[in-house]
């Protein structure tokens, strides 16, 4: 078996979906049931709901919603987000109501594609680089690493790993993900619940952000208008670009369930490319649903490397739009490979 099929083999089974739970109502009076096996559907599929009243009670009208939407009680899952869903059911009777809820997870209606890649330049990269966040502005590449006592923000060339500019953050923080937009870098701190702001000129830090509900900070890209943010799980939050504050959320799965660790990401051609934590694989991500749309094995990159006793996994991915391919690396590897990415 090659290497790739193993790799998509393990990627779709490992992360095997946990079925939604069912909670019906407090009062015990009334409870939703769907055509969801085992509570999971998938997108396209017709989703049939009822209720069951277990004590005969004369019902006025029952009114569903699916997230915040209305739906009937025979509706075909289209433009609606996968994941876990909560299905609310308004039980009008006797002069009172009651809400009813039951969770559902939806599925891609599809397997995800699976690519490929072919190594047009390899470049030298800082062995000594714990890469959390990799990034082009302007032609130039940015770069931010990890661990306590060695996390950093650079400003680097490319070509020859050449350090133009660097910020050393203090100890106590764990530098992850970056993303430039607006004439500012964005970069997160993983446990710290705090992320900094630079003017990517200077590397002033000019301000700073909290964190919402995500659980920690990961990895970040952009799309120009908005930011995006991993916290270690399947979510990726998105962000005002002017108050940061975390306003909505995907979640990430295929045909088969979720893919949860996902660290840094890349916005390249109106999809999100995100590492998987521990993979040293890249899933093609639908931001509009969350659908894995196609999967990507870079393992054999960590072979080419110089084998040491730091040697981590693959972590950093880049869009240059100037070439039009894309830049990869890892924790402590000590080359920055440029590949140029296909469907197989």
């Amino acid at each position: 078996m090659s290497s790739i099929k193993l790799f998509i083999i393990t990627l779709l089974s490992v992360f095997l979906l946990n079925c939604g739970d069912t909670s019906g109502s407090k009062k015990n009076n009334f409870s939703i049931e769907t055509n969801a096996k085992n509570n999971t559907i998938a997108l396209g599929e017709t989703l049939n709901l009822s209720l069951k009243n277990s004590k005969n009670l004369t019902i006025n009208s029952v009114t569903y919603k699916l997230g915040d939407r209305i739906v009937n009680p025979s509706s075909v899952l289209e433009n609606i987000n996968l994941g876990k869903q909560i299905i609310t059911a308004v039980v009008k009777y006797d002069d009172t109501s009651e809400e009813i809820t039951s969770t559902i997870t939806v599925l891609n209606n599809e397997a995800p594609k699976i690519y490929d890649y072919k190594i047009i330049n390899e470049y030298p990269h800082d062995i000594t680089s714990y890469t959390q966040g990799l990034e082009f502005h302007n032609g130039i590449l940015y770069e931010s690493t990890g661990q306590y006592g060695e996390s950093k923000l650079r400003k680097l060339d490319y070509k020859s790993a050449e350090v133009l500019k660097n910020v050393n953050l203090a100890n106590q923080y764990f530098g992850e993900g970056l993303t430039i937009l607006n004439n500012n870098i964005y970069q997160l701190t993983w446990q710290e619940q705090i992320g900094f702001i630079y003017n990517v000129e200077t590397f002033e830090k000019t301000s700073s952000f909290k964190y919402g509900k995500s659980k920690e900070g990961w990895g970040l890209c952009n799309d120009g208008k908005a930011i995006y943010k991993s916290d270690g799980t399947e979510d990726i939050w998105t962000l005002n670009a002017t108050t940061l504050a975390e306003e909505s959320f995907i979640q990430v799965y295929t045909n088969n369930g979720k893919i949860p660790s996902l660290n840094e990401l890349e916005w390249i051609n109106g999809k999100i490319y995100a590492n998987i934590y521990q993979r040293n694989g890249v899933v093609i991500v639908n931001p509009e649903n969350g659908a894995v749309e196609g999967v990507l094995d870079f393992s054999a990159l960590k072979e080419k490397v110089k084998q040491h006793p730091g040697l981590d996994v693959l972590n950093g991915i880049a869009y240059n739009p100037e070439s039009k391919t894309i830049f990869v690396t890892g924790k402590r590897w000590d080359k920055l490979f440029e590949v140029e990415v296909f469907i197989k």
